[in-house]
This record gives C-alpha cells, sequence and structure tokens, in this order.
C-alpha cells in the first residue's frame, strides 16, 4: 500500500464498485460505479479502512476508527479544504478536479499581468468552494452559488481556513436560473465562469433542476452574461451520458461565437504511480488562448 500523506488526497485502490481514498490520515472505502475492474490491493489491505460507506439498505457510515466521524482538515492543490462525512457519501470536496483549480489561477495570473481592471469570475454549483477559493486566491473577484446554505456556509468556512474571508467574494444561496436571470436584467457581465451541475438537484426554494432538461439553457444564459473577451468557461459533469465527446459538442455550441480553444475529456482520481486512475466525471473547457 502507498505510503500515507497526512494532509492530502490520494487514491490508494478501487475495483469491485468501489474506491479506496486517503483524505489525510483516515482511509475511506466508498461505493463507485466506475470501478468495474478487480482491486489490486487484497481484501485485508481494504479491511484497514477507517471508515466504509453503504448505499445497500440503510444509506450510512460504519466508522472503524471513531475520529473518522468527526472534522479534520486537508490540504489539495494549495487549498485547504474542511472534510466531514455527510448522509449522501460525500466528504466536502471532489479531488477529481483540482487540476481545474491549478488551470483557473494559470489563466487569471496570466490574464492579470495584460490587463488593469478586476477579473470578476462566476462560480455556479460551486459546493464546498474548491474553484472559488483557486480564482480569490489568484486576485480574481468571485460571486459562489449555490442552492444549499449549508455549502455555502461550509465553503465560507473553507475560506477562512485558507485566509481568505476578506477576499472580495460574493456569497449567494439562490436557485441558478433565477440568479442568472437577475444577473443579465442587472447587465452583469464576467470574465469566466465555472460550472459543474449535479445530475439532478434542487434551489433554495425548492426549484427542481434536471441537467437533461436545463443544461442547454443554462450555458445560453451563461453565454449571455460574458464580457465581450472573455477569459475561459469550464464546465464539468458527474452525470453518465455525458461523454468527453457530448460536452465538446455543447462547449462549442456555447462559444461559436468567440475565438479560442476547447479541450474535454475524463476527470480522474489519481494515487501513486502503480495505483490505477479511477474516471470521475468529464468536462470541456474553453479559453481565449487554449
Amino acid at each position: 500500500m502507498q505510503k500515507p500523506s497526512f494532509n492530502s488526497y490520494a487514491l490508494v485502490d478501487s475495483g469491485n464498485g468501489r474506491k479506496l481514498e486517503r483524505f489525510g490520515p483516515f482511509l475511506l472505502s466508498r461505493p463507485c460505479s466506475q470501478a468495474v475492474w478487480a482491486p489490486t490491493l487484497s481484501q485485508q489491505e481494504w479491511s484497514n479502512a477507517d471508515a466504509t460507506f453503504l448505499r445497500e439498505g440503510d444509506t450510512k457510515w460504519t466508522f472503524h476508527n471513531p475520529k473518522a466521524s468527526a472534522t479534520w482538515n486537508i490540504e489539495v492543490s494549495n487549498i485547504t479544504f474542511q472534510i466531514s462525512p455527510t448522509d449522501f457519501g460525500h466528504l466536502g470536496i471532489f479531488p477529481e478536479q483540482r487540476d481545474f483549480w491549478s488551470w483557473a489561477q494559470t489563466k487569471i495570473n496570466q490574464a492579470k499581468a495584460q490587463r488593469s481592471t478586476p477579473i470578476n469570475v462566476l462560480n455556479l454549483f460551486a459546493y464546498s468552494g474548491g474553484s472559488t477559493l483557486a480564482a480569490a486566491r489568484a486576485g480574481a473577484q468571485v460571486c459562489h452559488l449555490d442552492a444549499s446554505k449549508g455549502m455555502v456556509d461550509w465553503a465560507r468556512e473553507n475560506a477562512l481556513l485558507n485566509k481568505l474571508e476578506h477576499s472580495p467574494i460574493r456569497w449567494i444561496v439562490d436557485d441558478v436560473r433565477k440568479f442568472l436571470a437577475r444577473e443579465l436584467r442587472r447587465e452583469k457581465r464576467y470574465d469566466a465562469i465555472i460550472l459543474d451541475p449535479p445530475s439532478f438537484g434542487r434551489g433554495s426554494k425548492g426549484e427542481i433542476f434536471k441537467i437533461e432538461e436545463a443544461l442547454i439553457e443554462l450555458l445560453q444564459q451563461c453565454k449571455a452574461l460574458l464580457t465581450e473577451k472573455p477569459l475561459f468557461v469550464m464546465l464539468s459533469c458527474h452525470t453518465p451520458g455525458y461523454t468527453p465527446v457530448a460536452m465538446h459538442h455543447l462547449m462549442t455550441q456555447m462559444m461559436h461565437d468567440y475565438k479560442g480553444n476547447i479541450s474535454s475529456g475524463e476527470m480522474v482520481l489519481t494515487g501513486d504511480p502503480h495505483v490505477l486512475s479511477l474516471p470521475s466525471g468529464t468536462f470541456a473547457r474553453w479559453s481565449h488562448d487554449g
């Protein structure tokens, strides 16, 4: 088994519909439908997990180490996150997006060297704030939106952990489509937009979001909010059927009026070189210079 990293994240193994991950000091076993192969490590090594999450029957965590039921911090891509097991099996971070945080910071830093005006970034379905904090640390002004007040509060805690509590971040709890419509009426514009829409969700007042019904219109709203010379658009997705080709087509249609480059592919979780990488969603991103 790989040497533990007690302040970061690593994929340790996967297989038989599960993934074994290290979040700082704790080893956690969770379901993963993409892991259709056999595990590399032995059952004995998997049994060392500090906590196990099951969806069968009563959806719940089993904590083999009581300390894993509490809250702890880890650092991923130079961002500190508060980690806490939730009833849905989530932990407050999607580490497959860590490469995007570095990519966004690079784009923002490059743009800062070429312009004197502030860079405005909109982060939709912003969860615990990984992209928000990456952009803010690079010096951008960020609007962070999520329909869950609890997640926005969690993101603000992460901002505090990263000493970014005084950064120019707008914290918004709202339904994404209603918020975008208001921003359009206000003639607000953004240099960059980041969005990671769920397959299904509810707005702050119970509004229903279904990705297959809402995504195209959502992308059209986002396009209308872009400045004349936008910096980047980053779209990620965990919904089956939204393959890299499908994501590329969506981004191509959205950004066909702008000169730039589009890349698309799979998001993956990785560990040490001998650990099989694990597909964990798809992405497409546009930038003015690739």
